[in-house]
């Protein structure tokens, strides 16, 4: 080893053993003044050491970190979240930590962060395609153990107590679910793989974090940059609920109206609103007089928690019109909850979805009560959600402009509405079939003459 090598400032090479190790020290921080050291070891040879040093020191000077931190992915996530939920909606952090903890720490918790390469989120992507499903299914555990015990009590089942200590839920949710049971609405069987769109969040939650790991000096460049997201076969991909036809809407509605909620239901059937957008109407945002409601706060479920927040996206605070139909309901209704709260001596309502002790409704509530609707009503059943949907299609059909529809529903841009609705508008070309078949026909004819 030659004397020059000793000489370089900032660097040490030394043996460690039969190994050999380095110690790089970079300029001062411009704002603490600490140093910047870094250490490795392991090396087979000095000639080795000294030439992964030279590059370590070259990218301090540069400002770049020397080499990756030594972490375990699952560490590295539990402080990614920590450090990141200040800036984060609560739903949005609910869905980060599902993530890492039922898809990523799994099968990749215990890697060590630097060993994550591209490779391995494309290999790790295949995987959650094909057998990523690992997530407990709390309400399939509950059905199981409820149609074991179906028989009991006359056959009412077991108690939700009963059900909620098997499956590790709540005794509410228990309850729910033993009278979905009961109605004939069971789970259906689920995929062992997850959808595009469940791997698709996966790796929008990897690239964000590693993303941050390059920034915080823990690697040298994020690999979810160039990994590959599988592509599935159109035949595998999931089908939407088909939504109600105009007719089954109007059944649906005619039950609807009879329940205490009938205003909430109008707005639903006449608006497209999302069940968050529902179940946070404020009605300080809502002018009868004028016909419009602004629509601003929207209340969510985050690990089963009703929580305030402001919309899914900018565009979903907006302005709507709504119609003589369903204003009449909705003062109807106001004027209901109105008698309510002086009946019972309750503070005035400063939300449309309020109970009749004046609590405010937690979304899974209207669920279970839309459900309940859908039942009465005799239609096919469908999600709350799909109400949306239902709207959404019915207003295509009609020829509705796509532009309007979209800055009505919510939706970011107007392609979101063509892509998800557009395909569903069935039997609208059949004028454009019969005036081109005349064309081609005549045109055959024209040439069969000649």
């Amino acid at each position: 080893m030659t004397s020059d090598r000793r000489k370089v400032p900032g660097i040490s090479v030394y043996p460690r053993g039969a190994r050999w190790a380095y110690l790089v020290e970079g300029p001062p921080h411009p704002l603490t003044g600490d140093r910047v050291r870094r250490y490795r070891g392991g090396f087979s040879s000095f000639e080795e050491a000294w030439q992964e040093a030279l590059q370590a020191k070259r990218r301090i000077d540069h400002g770049s970190v020397a080499h990756a931190r030594r972490i375990r992915v699952d560490a590295f996530l539990e402080e990614w979240l920590e450090a990141t939920k200040p800036s984060l909606k609560a739903s949005t952090y609910s869905g980060y930590r599902n993530i890492a903890e039922y898809y990523v720490n799994p099968t990749l918790g215990q890697r060590w962060l630097s060993d994550v390469s591209v490779q391995t989120l494309n290999a790790f992507y295949r995987h959650l395609l094909e057998q990523g499903r690992c997530r407990s299914d709390t309400n399939s555990r509950m059905y199981e153990y409820w149609l074991s015990r179906q028989t009991e009590r006359g056959g009412l089942g077991p108690l939700p107590s009963e059900i909620a200590a098997a499956a590790g839920t709540s005794k509410e949710a228990a309850r729910a679910a033993a009278m979905r049971f009961r109605r004939g609405r069971i789970p259906l069987d689920t995929p062992k793989g997850l959808s595009t769109k469940s791997v698709k969040n996966v790796h929008g939650l990897l690239r964000r974090a590693l993303g941050d790991a390059v920034a915080w000096e823990y690697l040298l460049s994020n690999p979810a940059v160039h990994a590959v997201l599988p592509r599935v076969r159109a035949s595998r991909a999931v089908q939407r609920q088909a939504p109600w036809t105009i007719e089954q809407l109007g059944r649906w509605l005619l039950v609807a109206l009879d329940d205490r909620y009938h205003g909430l239901w109008a707005l639903a059937a006449t608006t497209g609103m999302r069940r968050s957008e529902l179940a946070g109407i404020r009605r300080s945002l809502l002018n009868l007089d004028q016909g419009v409601l602004i629509l601003e706060d929207t209340r969510v479920v985050v690990d089963g928690r009703a929580e305030d927040s402001d919309g899914k996206t900018a565009a979903g605070r907006r302005l709507i019109s709504l119609d003589d139909f369903t204003i009449s309901l909705l003062t109807q209704y106001l004027a209901k909850i109105d008698a309510e709260a002086e009946a019972f001596e309750l503070p005035p309502h400063e939300f449309l979805a309020v109970g009749l002790e004046g609590r405010r409704l937690h979304p899974d509530t209207l669920t279970r009560r839309f459900n309940r609707l859908v039942d009465r009503a005799g239609v096919p059943r469908i999600r709350l959600h799909d109400v949306r949907h239902t709207y959404a299609t019915l207003a295509m059909n009609a020829g509705a402009d796509p532009k309007v529809l979209s800055d009505r529903i919510g939706h970011a841009n107007t392609s979101i509405t063509l892509q998800v609705y557009a395909h569903r508008s069935t039997g609208l070309d059949r004028p454009m079939a019969e005036h081109m078949s005349r064309l081609i026909a005549a045109a055959t004819e024209a040439a069969r003459a000649e």
